[in-house]
């Protein structure tokens, strides 16, 4: 009999159904769950699911039960992997759920930028339409996606899909190379070139060392074109006050974030000074969060129980 604990159900919305494995089990969940709760709630757990619960090598030492963490999610960086090899716990992850959905959120921003519509929703709400005396209001700059030029950071199956996309919009596609070596290749460059050459970045890569303030002061300088600055993935992949910096002093045209380093942000946050802003748009983490994306993590969240119970497990990290 597994005893499987949620510890965050709430992040998979209320209006997801989330199959119960068909195994024999106990069942506990819990919408929200602070670190210091975790002890008291995993108690006796043989598997745990987490989507951003941080679980680390101190709260696993105290869970000698604990054989299986399913992690709601693809990323793993709330979870000592390490930590749970050395414990033989086994770990799996979602995968592959967001090749749609975070694509579909990318361009979304990119067209509500690059063709100025919050400016404009501000332009009509303020009465500037009726006021200017012609069929048509010319206030704010709009550029086609025809033509220009995307760079892409990161190769996986989210940059690729969105790169599909792109192709089908009639854009030039750029693949970033490793920041500070060398790329060959029509569509894969070095970095410093796709600063240089991209209307349009978006970043599509993991949060790791040798990424984590990809872009600071140094590359934003180096943008020519003065691109579209777009984040889905990390918030850590961005130095924030630089970003806040580029935008407030012109070296790109916009930029849009759907990840921060802490979330929520706390009040103090640059980026929510730029709010009022029209060339800036923050939304909440939802990028991945489609009503068929979430039905896909809660499917694979209970296939990768019910494999791990009959010995055969998938998508595992460890």
């Amino acid at each position: 009999m597994e005893r499987i604990v949620f510890l965050d159900h709430d992040t998979m919305g209320a209006d997801i159904a989330l199959r119960r494995p068909n195994v024999p089990h106990e069942w506990t969940q819990y919408g929200r769950t602070a670190p210091e709760q975790i002890i008291e709630r995993a108690h006796g757990a043989t598997v745990l699911i987490v989507n951003k619960v941080p679980i680390r090598a101190e709260t696993l030492a105290q869970m000698p039960n604990l054989r299986f963490v399913a992690v709601a999610a693809t990323g793993t960086d709330n979870v000592d992997v390490a930590a749970c090899r050395a414990c033989g716990i086994a770990v799996s992850n979602v995968r592959a759920y967001a090749i749609h959905t975070v694509p579909e959120h990318v361009f979304a921003l990119m067209l509500a930028l690059r063709r100025s519509l919050p400016a404009y929703r501000e332009s009509v709400a303020a009465g500037a339409w009726q006021a200017c005396g012609q069929f048509t209001l010319l206030d704010h700059p709009i550029r086609d996606l025809h033509g220009s030029t995307l760079g892409i950071v990161g190769r996986g199956a989210i940059g690729q899909a969105v790169a599909t996309i792109a192709q089908a919009f009639g854009m030039r596609v750029l693949f970033a190379g490793r920041k500070g070596e060398a790329a060959g290749g029509p569509d894969h460059v070095p970095f410093d070139a796709v600063l240089a050459e991209s209307d349009v970045l978006t970043l599509h890569c993991p949060l790791t060392p040798a990424t984590r303030h990809l872009l600071g002061g140094a590359e934003f300088a180096r943008m020519a074109r003065r691109p579209l600055v777009i984040n889905t993935s990390r918030g850590g992949l961005i130095d924030d006050m630089a970003l806040v910096g580029a935008l407030e002093g012109g070296l790109i045209s916009g930029a849009a974030v759907d990840a921060t380093a802490v979330e929520p942000p706390p009040d103090d946050h640059p980026f929510l000074r730029l709010a009022g802003r029209t060339d800036f748009l923050l939304t909440p983490h939802i990028g991945w969060a489609s009503v068929e994306a979430r039905q896909a993590v809660a499917e694979q969240v209970t296939a990768c129980i019910e494999a791990f119970a009959a010995g055969r497990p998938i998508n595992l990290v460890t």
